[in-house]
């Protein structure tokens, strides 16, 4: 009985399996993927001015890390990364336009938190930053610290963790302060350059954006100090497993093309490599892409649009940016990092 039952269960699973497989080629389109395909553009939520992460250029065009994870997703499920929009969006307002359906993804600078997760109808979907909220302050041997800063005025960001954070953070350590609250960075900045305020508190990769765009950029810099954990996680709506599972997995496959080699200049070639697993990620092998009503190339036209998570952090980030900030615990988990995808399979 006990043999019998093995050998009908290991059937059993074959079964599954091969049912799987074909059902993945029946999948049909959830109501976000259809309504994309249907306007064949993907509309995304973006920062006003966050340098690094989300700011149009001189053209007008929008460039940061979160911009590229659009423009990654676009690409994995209408094959054109061109293909989209952005609405600049405060941080009091984010939620609400997603939730009403006015943008697909909301890629901006956006912490996970529990309530966020729980309580606001979104969904979080894969972490392409972990940061932590820090203080941009002028050079000034007597601020060597954040308790430093006991009785100074500090700007920082109507709706959004910075400015809970900072009030946690002051009332843990007996620190007064006198909070400026502002909408856009660019209105904190520019309070901060003239005078108005002595540091501004928020996530530290958008404090080091800021820098860069101060009239005197050597006169700042960033503290040491971290007094909070800021996962920025790209953010659906509840109630469309689907397209949770589209974003998420766009993200994972970027990740994972980093840790495999695969980039924007060599993922053609990649398509011969007898890897497995890069067959699996470049749709040469398993249905990875119809299991989510998507083309079996969507991870490749997604590397090749805008490159694997490497290419798009050091493009936004890194050296090539201007703002030269280390990879630290950005980088992938086999190099001391925290970057860690779920294995495609």
């Amino acid at each position: 009985m006990h043999h019998w039952f093995r050998i009908t269960g290991l059937a059993a699973l074959i079964g599954l399996g091969i049912a799987a497989e074909a059902g993945a080629q029946s999948i049909l389109p959830g109501p976000t993927l259809a309504g994309v395909r249907q306007r064949d553009v993907l509309s995304c939520g973006a920062a006003p001015n966050a340098p690094g992460f989300g700011a149009p250029d001189s053209r007008g065009v929008y460039r940061g890390m979160d911009p590229d994870i659009c423009r990654a997703v676009a690409a994995a499920v209408l094959g054109d990364a061109r293909k989209v929009r952005f609405t600049p969006l405060t941080s009091q307002a984010r939620f609400a336009v997603l939730q009403s359906g006015e943008i697909d993804l909301l890629p901006r600078t956006v912490t996970w938190t529990h309530s966020r997760d729980t309580a606001v109808g979104v969904n979080f979907t894969a972490v392409i930053f972990y940061d932590g909220q820090g203080f941009l302050t002028r050079r000034n041997p007597a601020v060597r610290t954040a308790r430093d800063l006991a009785g100074a005025t500090i700007c920082t960001f109507a709706g959004s963790t910075s400015e809970l954070n900072l009030a946690d953070w002051a009332r843990a350590n007996n620190i007064r302060y006198n909070p400026v609250v502002f909408e856009q960075n660019d209105e904190a900045r520019i309070a901060y350059d003239a005078g108005r305020c002595d540091a501004i508190s928020t996530d530290a990769s958008q404090l080091i954006g800021l820098i860069t765009a101060m009239s005197n950029p050597a006169e700042h810099h960033v503290l040491a100090d971290r007094i909070s954990k800021e996962p920025l996680t790209p953010v659906v709506r509840q109630g469309d497993d689907q397209w949770n599972d589209i974003v998420r997995w766009t993200i994972f496959a970027l990740i994972e093309a980093e840790e495999l080699g695969v980039t924007s200049e060599n993922a053609e070639a990649m398509l011969a490599s007898p890897d497995p697993a890069i067959r699996r990620l470049l749709g040469n092998a398993g249905d990875h892409g119809p299991m989510m009503a998507l083309d079996r190339r969507w991870a490749y036209n997604a590397i090749r649009a805008v490159g694997n998570y490497a290419e798009i952090y050091e493009r936004n980030l890194g050296a090539a940016s201007g703002i030269n900030l280390e990879r630290g615990i950005n980088a992938l988990w086999n190099r001391g990092g925290l970057m860690y995808s779920p294995p495609i399979r």
